[in-house]
Protein backbone atom coordinates (compact mmCIF):
# COMPACT_ATOMS: atom_id res chain seq x y z
CA UNK A 1 0.00 0.00 0.00
CA UNK A 2 1.25 3.47 -0.87
CA UNK A 3 0.07 6.35 1.29
CA UNK A 4 0.88 9.95 0.43
CA UNK A 5 1.37 12.14 3.49
CA UNK A 6 0.83 15.84 2.80
CA UNK A 7 2.39 17.89 5.57
CA UNK A 8 2.10 21.61 6.20
CA UNK A 9 -1.23 22.11 4.37
CA UNK A 10 -2.52 25.63 4.97
CA UNK A 11 -6.25 25.56 4.11
CA UNK A 12 -6.52 29.19 2.97
CA UNK A 13 -3.36 29.13 0.87
CA UNK A 14 -2.79 25.56 -0.32
CA UNK A 15 -6.23 24.17 -1.16
CA UNK A 16 -5.67 23.94 -4.93
CA UNK A 17 -2.17 22.48 -4.66
CA UNK A 18 -3.22 19.96 -1.99
CA UNK A 19 -6.22 18.98 -4.12
CA UNK A 20 -3.84 18.45 -7.06
CA UNK A 21 -1.50 16.38 -4.87
CA UNK A 22 -4.49 14.18 -3.95
CA UNK A 23 -5.64 13.90 -7.59
CA UNK A 24 -2.15 12.91 -8.74
CA UNK A 25 -1.81 10.44 -5.87
CA UNK A 26 -5.07 8.75 -6.92
CA UNK A 27 -4.50 8.80 -10.67
CA UNK A 28 -0.85 7.70 -10.44
CA UNK A 29 -1.46 4.69 -8.21
CA UNK A 30 -1.37 5.62 -4.52
CA UNK A 31 -3.99 4.04 -2.30
CA UNK A 32 -4.57 6.85 0.17
CA UNK A 33 -3.67 10.39 1.13
CA UNK A 34 -3.28 11.65 4.67
CA UNK A 35 -3.37 15.43 5.07
CA UNK A 36 -1.93 16.96 8.23
CA UNK A 37 -4.56 19.70 8.50
CA UNK A 38 -8.29 19.10 8.21
CA UNK A 39 -9.97 20.62 5.16
CA UNK A 40 -13.46 19.28 4.48
CA UNK A 41 -13.68 20.98 1.06
CA UNK A 42 -10.75 18.90 -0.21
CA UNK A 43 -12.33 15.76 1.26
CA UNK A 44 -15.60 16.51 -0.55
CA UNK A 45 -13.77 17.12 -3.84
CA UNK A 46 -11.69 13.94 -3.69
CA UNK A 47 -14.62 11.81 -2.47
CA UNK A 48 -16.68 13.12 -5.40
CA UNK A 49 -13.88 12.27 -7.86
CA UNK A 50 -13.64 8.72 -6.48
CA UNK A 51 -17.43 8.29 -6.65
CA UNK A 52 -17.53 9.44 -10.29
CA UNK A 53 -14.24 8.09 -11.66
CA UNK A 54 -13.91 4.96 -9.50
CA UNK A 55 -11.20 3.30 -7.52
CA UNK A 56 -10.64 2.63 -3.85
CA UNK A 57 -8.62 5.75 -3.05
CA UNK A 58 -9.27 7.24 0.39
CA UNK A 59 -8.52 10.49 2.16
CA UNK A 60 -8.08 11.15 5.85
CA UNK A 61 -6.79 13.85 8.15
CA UNK A 62 -4.21 13.23 10.85
CA UNK A 63 -1.32 15.15 12.36
CA UNK A 64 1.88 13.99 10.69
CA UNK A 65 3.64 13.13 13.96
CA UNK A 66 0.73 10.95 15.01
CA UNK A 67 0.56 9.26 11.61
CA UNK A 68 4.29 8.56 11.44
CA UNK A 69 4.43 7.27 15.02
CA UNK A 70 1.92 4.56 14.01
CA UNK A 71 3.40 3.86 10.57
CA UNK A 72 5.67 0.82 10.37
CA UNK A 73 6.66 0.83 6.70
CA UNK A 74 9.21 2.63 4.56
CA UNK A 75 9.15 6.44 4.54
CA UNK A 76 10.08 8.21 1.30
CA UNK A 77 10.41 11.98 1.60
CA UNK A 78 10.44 13.89 -1.68
CA UNK A 79 12.65 16.95 -1.37
CA UNK A 80 14.98 18.90 -3.61
CA UNK A 81 17.71 18.38 -0.99
CA UNK A 82 17.82 14.59 -1.16
CA UNK A 83 19.78 12.18 -3.30
CA UNK A 84 18.62 11.68 -6.90
CA UNK A 85 15.54 9.45 -6.75
CA UNK A 86 16.57 7.40 -9.76
CA UNK A 87 19.52 6.08 -7.73
CA UNK A 88 17.09 4.41 -5.29
CA UNK A 89 13.86 3.78 -7.24
CA UNK A 90 14.74 0.16 -8.08
CA UNK A 91 15.55 -0.53 -4.43
CA UNK A 92 12.24 1.03 -3.34
CA UNK A 93 10.30 -1.08 -5.87
CA UNK A 94 11.63 -4.20 -4.10
CA UNK A 95 10.14 -3.18 -0.74
CA UNK A 96 7.42 -5.62 0.29
CA UNK A 97 5.74 -3.54 3.01
CA UNK A 98 3.80 -0.31 3.08
CA UNK A 99 5.32 2.89 1.73
CA UNK A 100 4.58 6.42 2.88
CA UNK A 101 5.53 9.16 0.40
CA UNK A 102 5.84 12.55 2.11
CA UNK A 103 5.36 15.82 0.26
CA UNK A 104 5.48 19.15 2.06
CA UNK A 105 3.74 22.46 1.60
CA UNK A 106 5.74 24.81 3.76
CA UNK A 107 9.19 24.38 5.26
CA UNK A 108 9.59 20.73 6.21
CA UNK A 109 10.59 20.11 9.83
CA UNK A 110 14.07 18.60 10.31
CA UNK A 111 12.43 15.63 12.04
CA UNK A 112 11.02 14.50 8.67
CA UNK A 113 14.53 14.27 7.23
CA UNK A 114 15.61 12.21 10.24
CA UNK A 115 12.61 9.86 10.22
CA UNK A 116 12.65 9.23 6.46
CA UNK A 117 14.10 6.00 5.20
CA UNK A 118 14.89 7.85 1.96
CA UNK A 119 15.18 11.60 1.31
CA UNK A 120 14.89 11.73 -2.46
CA UNK A 121 15.32 14.63 -4.86
CA UNK A 122 13.35 14.91 -8.05
CA UNK A 123 15.92 17.38 -9.29
CA UNK A 124 17.76 19.89 -7.15
CA UNK A 125 15.88 22.99 -8.24
CA UNK A 126 12.73 24.52 -6.73
CA UNK A 127 9.63 22.90 -8.20
CA UNK A 128 6.15 21.73 -7.34
CA UNK A 129 5.36 18.90 -4.97
CA UNK A 130 2.70 17.86 -7.49
CA UNK A 131 5.33 17.23 -10.16
CA UNK A 132 7.61 15.47 -7.66
CA UNK A 133 4.86 13.07 -6.66
CA UNK A 134 3.83 12.43 -10.27
CA UNK A 135 7.39 11.66 -11.36
CA UNK A 136 8.10 9.45 -8.37
CA UNK A 137 4.92 7.38 -8.78
CA UNK A 138 5.38 7.13 -12.54
CA UNK A 139 8.91 5.80 -12.17
CA UNK A 140 7.88 3.54 -9.28
CA UNK A 141 5.17 1.90 -11.42
CA UNK A 142 7.26 2.13 -14.61
CA UNK A 143 4.38 3.86 -16.41
CA UNK A 144 1.99 0.95 -15.76
CA UNK A 145 -0.25 3.04 -13.51
CA UNK A 146 -1.95 4.30 -16.65
CA UNK A 147 -3.05 0.78 -17.61
CA UNK A 148 -5.09 0.34 -14.42
CA UNK A 149 -8.85 0.01 -14.53
CA UNK A 150 -10.67 1.90 -11.80
CA UNK A 151 -13.38 -0.20 -10.18
CA UNK A 152 -16.87 1.22 -9.68
CA UNK A 153 -16.31 4.06 -12.16
CA UNK A 154 -19.45 5.90 -13.21
CA UNK A 155 -17.50 7.93 -15.75
CA UNK A 156 -14.76 6.85 -18.14
CA UNK A 157 -12.97 8.75 -20.88
CA UNK A 158 -12.92 7.12 -24.27
CA UNK A 159 -9.69 8.24 -25.96
CA UNK A 160 -10.37 10.40 -28.98
CA UNK A 161 -8.08 12.31 -31.27
CA UNK A 162 -10.63 15.11 -31.56
CA UNK A 163 -13.30 15.95 -29.05
CA UNK A 164 -14.26 14.76 -25.61
CA UNK A 165 -16.04 11.45 -25.19
CA UNK A 166 -17.03 10.44 -21.68
CA UNK A 167 -18.83 7.14 -21.18
CA UNK A 168 -21.49 7.34 -18.49
CA UNK A 169 -22.06 11.02 -19.21
CA UNK A 170 -24.75 12.23 -21.60
CA UNK A 171 -22.68 15.31 -22.51
CA UNK A 172 -20.12 15.09 -25.34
Amino acid sequence: MITVLRIGHRPQRDKRITTHVALVARAFGADKIVISEEDQKIKETITSVVESWGGDFSIEFQRWKSFLSNFSGTIVHLTMYGIPFEEKINEIREISGDICVIVGAEKVPPEIYQRATYNLAIGNQPHSEVSSLALFLDRYYKGNEFNRQFSKAKLEIKPSEKGKIVKGNNKK
